[in-house]
């Protein structure tokens, strides 16, 4: 099992970045994904998360409305749209799985990539 994000980088506040976690070694739509991020100094926390089919998602009060989560089930890849990034998204951002039956998400994963960083500058 593996999974590998990418588009991480620095920008400035107010700027936008797409974040991509490619997926393999499971079947991808069987799998639940989130987003997690974890600050300096700061625990790790989930941000945002689809249902496996991409049917449901659910996003964190701190990024509703300037992030989104999507689903390519063809590609098994889960991608992160960030919009109107501020510094205090500085973060390593990490993606993770969700073996479910279900149609909903949560996060509690049981896969977890190595992470990406973000950096926004005021």
């Amino acid at each position: 099992v593996q999974l590998v994000e990418s588009g991480g980088g620095l920008v400035q506040a107010g700027g936008s970045l797409r974040l991509s976690c490619a997926a393999s070694g499971f079947t991808f739509g069987d799998y639940a994904t989130g987003w997690f991020r974890q600050a300096p100094g700061k625990e790790r926390e989930g941000i945002a998360c689809v249902s496996r089919g991409g049917y449901y998602t659910h996003y964190r009060a701190a990024v509703k409305g300037r992030f989104t989560v999507s689903t390519d089930n063809a590609k098994n890849t889960v991608y992160l749209q960030m919009n109107s990034l501020k510094p205090e998204d500085t973060a390593v951002y990490s993606c993770a799985a969700q073996r479910t039956t279900g149609w909903s998400c949560n996060y509690t994963m049981h896969y977890w990539g190595k992470g990406t960083l973000v950096t926004v500058s005021s």
